[in-house]
């Protein structure tokens, strides 16, 4: 089972197993990772689950859609490597990926 690495604003980290078809959003919310509230469920219709790709992983995750682009807007923090997580679907490929949580979502 591929392994997602949330690392808080803090510092402190969280390495957990995320089932391939799974958003890295749903991996942080059955895994109780702090800091990705995931109001809306995963529908991207809010930017409480943004975080940072780090950058070796950014053109596996690929780019934002239009829609996510969108919700990006109502982000705090946004960057070049800005992504709602619920629009990153974990597979294979994505095992050891590493996100940070912005400081706004501590």
């Amino acid at each position: 089972m591929p392994k997602v690495t949330y690392i808080e604003f803090d510092g402190t980290e969280h390495q957990v197993d995320v089932a391939s078809g799974l958003s890295v959003m749903e991996g942080a919310v059955k895994n109780m990772v702090p800091g990705i509230d995931a109001d809306c469920g995963g529908a991207c219709a809010c930017a409480t689950c943004h975080v940072y790709v780090d950058p070796e992983w950014k053109d596996k995750t690929g780019e934002p859609n239009e829609m996510e682009t969108s919700m990006l807007d109502f982000a705090e923090e946004v960057k070049d490597n800005s992504r709602l997580s619920c629009q990153i679907k974990m597979s294979d490929d994505l095992d050891g990926l590493t996100v940070r949580l912005p400081e706004s979502q501590h």
